[in-house]
Formats: C-alpha cells, sequence, structure tokens
C-alpha cells in the first residue's frame, strides 16, 4: 500500500475518533460491521452467511439494528487494499476481516476493533502479542492449528498406504508456513513418507510447481491450507486428474472444488463464532481482552468422483469418518 493512500486512510481513522462514543451510536442507530474478504462473493458468501446467522442469535438483526456492509477483495491485492480504504470510510463499529484482509486492514487503523478469522499464525503475523492476550485492536480465530496436519497426513496414507513420496505445496511468506513443515515433517517420519517441498512465494509461481510435481511424479500431494490454494483449486483439480496424482488440503472447498480429500477446521461454524468476538464488542469488551480461538468443530471431505476417476478405493473406515461424501 503506497505511502498516500496509507495517509488518507489515516486521516478517516481520525475522523472517526472524533465522532460520538458508542454508547450515543447505540441510543442513534444501528451498529456497523463491515466484512472484508480477500477472496470472491462467490467464494466467501457461504461463510458471510454464518457469521450473519451468529449475529442473528445474539439479537443484531439487519434492517432492525444492525448494518452490514461487504468488501471483497476477489483474490486481487490492489483491489483489496481500495475495499479497506472503502470499509473504514463507512465508519464501521467493527470490521470482520477474512484471510488475508487483515494484515492491510491493522496496518491503517489501530482503533477500530478488528475481528479476524485467519488461516496463519496471527502472533507471528503481528496481529497480536500473543494468543492469551491479543494486546491491540485485534482478535479472532487462528484456523491453523498444527494437530491436524499430522492427522492430515494419515488420512493420506490410510487412503494411499503404498504411497511413499509425497510433494508439499508451501508458502513461506504465509506466517506459520515454516511451524507446518515441521509438523508435517514430523507425521512424515512416524509414516515413512518422504516430503518433498515446492514454495511458492507468489500466486503466478503455482503453474511453475505445478509442473515441477509433474515431472517428479510423486504418490500424492500435501498443499497447505492458504487463500491461494482455495482461489486454484479448480485448476489444481483439473491438473490432478491430468497426471493421476491426487491432493489433499485443509478446507471443505477443496475438496468440494473436485480434489480427492479435505480434512481441517469447519468453517462455516467458525465464521458463526465470529459473531460472539462482534457481539462482545458491540456490546463494550475490548479486543484486547478476547483471547484468540482456534475452531473446535472439524470435518473431513471426501469426494469419491476424484477418487474414482483417479483409481483409488478409498478404505470403507475412511468413508464412514466422513463428514460429507461427494458421490
Amino acid at each position: 500500500m503506497n505511502r498516500s493512500r496509507r495517509q488518507w486512510i489515516s486521516g478517516l481513522v481520525q475522523a472517526i475518533l472524533a465522532g460520538p462514543a458508542f454508547a450515543q451510536l447505540q441510543s442513534q442507530g444501528s451498529a456497523r460491521v463491515a466484512w472484508v474478504s480477500a477472496s470472491s462473493m462467490q467464494d466467501g458468501t457461504l461463510f458471510l452467511d454464518e457469521l450473519r446467522r451468529g449475529l442473528r442469535e445474539h439479537g443484531w438483526v439487519e434492517n432492525r439494528n444492525l448494518v452490514l456492509s461487504t468488501y471483497w477483495g476477489d483474490y486481487s491485492v490492489p483491489l483489496l487494499e481500495r475495499k479497506v480504504g472503502e470499509a473504514i470510510a463507512g465508519r464501521p463499529d467493527v470490521i470482520v476481516c477474512q484471510g488475508t484482509a487483515a494484515d492491510p486492514t491493522r496496518k491503517v487503523t489501530q482503533t477500530i476493533p478488528i475481528v479476524f478469522g485467519f488461516s496463519g499464525d496471527p502472533v507471528e503475523a503481528g496481529f497480536v502479542r500473543s494468543l492469551a492476550h491479543p494486546g491491540g485492536n485485534l482478535t479472532g480465530m487462528s484456523y491453523m492449528a498444527l494437530e491436524l496436519v499430522g492427522k492430515r497426513m494419515q488420512l493420506l496414507h490410510d487412503v494411499l498406504p503404498n504411497a511413499r513420496r509425497v510433494a508439499v505445496l508451501s508458502f513461506p511468506q504465509h506466517p506459520g508456513d515454516q511451524t507446518e513443515k515441521r509438523a508435517a515433517q514430523a507425521a512424515a517420519a512416524r509414516l515413512g513418507l518422504s516430503l518433498e517441498q515446492y514454495d511458492i512465494r507468489g500466486a503466478d509461481e503455482m503453474t511453475r510447481a505445478l509442473g515441477l510435481i509433474a515431472q517428479g511424479k510423486p504418490d500424492a500431494v500435501l498443499a497447505f491450507p492458504v487463500q491461494n490454494v482455495i482461489a486454484r483449486r479448480e485448476a489444481i483439480a483439473q491438473w490432478s486428474l491430468q497426471n493421476r496424482i491426487p491432493v489433499i488440503s485443509g478446507w471443505a472447498q477443496f475438496a468440494q472444488g473436485g480434489n480427492l480429500m479435505s480434512y481441517g477446521p469447519n468453517l462455516r461454524a467458525a465464521n458463526f463464532r465470529l459473531a460472539s468476538f462482534v457481539d462482545r464488542i458491540l456490546k463494550g469488551a475490548l479486543p484486547s481482552a478476547l483471547p484468540v480461538e482456534y475452531p473446535v468443530q472439524v470435518e473431513l471431505v471426501i469426494n469419491m468422483r476424484a477418487a474414482n476417476a483417479l483409481g483409488i478405493t478409498v478404505p470403507a473406515a475412511v468413508l464412514l469418518r466422513a463428514d460429507e461424501v461427494i458421490a
């Protein structure tokens, strides 16, 4: 984000600080919540609807006591930065940030409360001082639970017991990537798997990395669950079928987009839970005092269409554990 744009948005923040206090806002009308997502409306509406549902459970209803404004980055950094500016210009009481939207938002406001749903490590990203004591104007949920990495690897081994070489699509710029790599390596060692790392440092490197993986012909691919992977899930699925190399990742959308399997946080439930953060902040709580949480619910999604096309027989024991089977 260039300096002049940041100065302009910071000026808007100062105008907000000069405005009425929250108690006065309550007496004057509806609470204002901004939803800022790095993804597209098509990919994110399901999660926005869960936030809406959660807010209704807490008594915040649109057209009655809530104004909910939405801003979509469409996986474009320049567009996301503009949408952040528009969101702050709307003078919200709380901003809910999905994915990487939290980073540009926190850089231009240190006062408006921000509730994030983030796939990385919020401490390493600089969002909070610690999970238990955020200490600033951000709090929310981290979707990066390291114990899920090992379970994901175990599922891959259960479905592909003869697999020995696994390619890993990782993203060094993503906060927590190195920790996730170590967790994957530890799980691979227990299972007798050999990992081959393919680092992706930009959206344009995905095609190159997949080309190199296809040349190496590993038995499977583990894609770390980040928005870059979700945005390209259908292209990855096509590559998987063309090269007959199964791919597993962490979010349901990945398997629903045509890939073999996903295991990770239930993002619908997580976004429903984000509403409780918003509710408490609207009622006077400080983000600095609300500990960051991990999702409680996880889900296994298996795409049998992909399995059949790849010639993979998924064990009945694994199918029985699935929360969703795409036939």
